[in-house]
């Protein structure tokens, strides 16, 4: 299905000029765009890329000449990127899943499925759970007992939602992810290693054999509304209370939220990062591609912390964080422009030391 140019316009909130009854099918980098597609080209530095392909239509950098690029018609937008954001929702079609419950779901008798649901083949259901209008449930996905999910909901292939967990409405997950699995909560009947270095930073007046006895998790995980969860990230259910995921939150691929932590609202996490037990942050954090919370942190609002940072302790609101351990951004690079000096800096004492020893043996 198509849009016209007028209706992209609409959607987007941007001017459009030229031919508004074109109908676009989809979207296109410039140089591959077919002539149903809409042409990217938000910067002059793509517009070369428009006599390569065979768009009719484009969306361009405030003051393009749209004409003499060829065009039938463009789109004008301020701010292209947030744009982006909204033509690729008006022409995404969304994952296939057959209205309705297909013959091979599994769902308990005592489950509640709101108005409007579509649940996949070999879906699995339990005791007690609640599911709400127009949520959408994937192939394979499964819903422990009295867990409950909002309204609106999209959960793919092999999502795992576990018992008690409770979600709140537009929530989304992405194949494989994992809610409410058991924490890395473990226990020695001696003071362990691990306290005992705690402690004393490193010294160890003994080192002997030990075992872990599991401490298990009775708590589950509370999630507010327009959560979004990539492929294979994991949230721990808490140990007493709740793991606690405020509303807003969009967490990557391969993220893990561990046991007991509460996260505030807004927080985006990139690929591979993580967030140890008992650790809170504030809003609006963001974390970069490999980077971790230690355990029981104290982290503020509006705090950002850079790929591959380590944090290893609390953090006031408003702070860009980087290195590891980590420090403040501006810091950690003052810190590494004086490393890359070190090689210049020991040249130049060798020197200094040489002309010292000639004094030396002059005098």
């Amino acid at each position: 299905m198509g849009y016209r140019i007028a209706e992209i316009a609409e959607a987007l909130g941007a001017r459009a000029e030229g031919a508004l009854d074109l109908v676009i099918e989809g979207a296109a980098e410039p140089a591959q765009a077919g002539p149903t597609d809409l042409a990217l080209a938000m910067d002059p530095r793509y517009g070369e890329g428009l006599a390569q392909g065979a768009a009719q239509a484009a969306i361009l950098w405030e003051g393009a000449d749209w004409r003499a690029l060829g065009l039938a018609a463009a789109l004008f937008v301020p701010r292209p990127r947030y744009a982006l954001s909204g033509l690729t929702r008006l022409l995404d079609p969304g994952p296939e899943i057959a209205p309705g419950i297909h013959p091979s779901a599994v769902i308990d008798a005592t489950a509640e499925i709101g108005a409007g649901a579509a649940i996949g083949p070999f879906v699995v259901i339990g005791r007690g759970a609640q599911i709400g209008a127009n949520a959408r449930i994937a192939a394979h996905a499964t819903i422990a007992e009295e867990a409950r999910i909002g309204a609106d909901a999209l959960l793919l292939a092999g999502v795992r939602i576990g018992a008690r967990v409770v979600i709140g409405d537009r929530f989304i997950a992405q194949p494989g992810a994992v809610v409410g699995a058991d924490g890395l909560s473990f226990v020695t009947p001696e003071k362990s290693g691990v306290e005992e270095v705690r402690s004393s930073l490193g010294q160890r007046s003994e080192i002997r054999a030990q075992s872990w006895t599991r401490i298990h998790s009775l708590g589950s995980v509370a999630i507010g509304d327009d959560v979004e969860l990539g492929a294979n990230t994991c949230i721990d259910r808490g140990t007493i209370r709740d793991t606690e995921i405020g509303s807003g939150c969009k967490l990557d691929n391969l993220c893990h939220i561990a046991h007991n932590v509460v996260m505030g609202r807004d927080c985006l996490m990139a690929a591979q990062s993580g967030i140890a037990g008992s650790t809170r942050t504030g809003d609006r954090l963001v974390m970069g591609g490999q980077s971790g919370l230690a355990d029981n942190l104290q982290i503020g609002d509006d705090v950002i912390i850079a790929a591959a940072t380590k944090v290893l302790s609390n953090v006031a609101s408003g702070r860009a964080m980087m290195g590891y351990p980590a420090v403040k951004m501006e810091s950690n690079i003052e810190s590494y422009k004086n490393l890359r000096r070190l090689p210049r800096l020991f040249a130049q004492v060798a020197e200094l030391q040489k002309a010292v020893s000639k004094l030396a043996q002059s005098e």
